[in-house]
């Protein structure tokens, strides 16, 4: 965590320091107008990039094995599994069961079935417990 966030610290710390330095050369008229609205561009551009493929690649990491011992322990089946997943995601109930092809009811009873096997009360409580139990990522 620490790591990120330094990281991050320092990408946001040079980027505005190039931005500065590049509105004295735009002030100074070493540079264009046109050329700095182009350079500009460019990097919120590539920073935009940047930022979406380390958002993606946390997200989907390959890093995440899960845990089977928990699984069959909980005794969870695969569509429970999925419902977990798209529960994760923070879909609602309708979103769920449009994604997996099931009616609302079914959704709801896999998640009371979840709430039991995972001694949650609520949906964020499935989700962390979950992710503590090493279920989802």
């Amino acid at each position: 965590m620490i790591r990120t966030v330094v990281t991050a610290g320092l990408v946001l710390a040079l980027g505005a320091f190039l931005l500065t330095w590049l509105e004295v050369q735009k002030t100074t008229r070493v540079i264009a107008p046109d050329v700095y609205v182009a350079v500009v561009a460019a990097l919120f551009a590539v920073g935009g990039l940047w930022l979406g493929w380390r958002m993606a690649a946390r997200r989907y990491g390959p890093d995440f094995i899960r845990n089977e011992a928990a699984v069959r322990s909980l005794g969870l089946t695969g569509q429970e599994m999925r419902v977990l997943a798209e529960l994760a995601s923070g879909r609602a109930n309708k979103e769920i069961a449009r994604t997996l092809g099931l009616s609302p009811n079914t959704v709801k009873t896999h998640l009371a079935h979840l709430f039991g096997k995972l001694e949650a009360s609520t949906r964020t409580e499935a989700v962390a417990r979950a992710r503590d139990l090493g279920l989802i990522p």
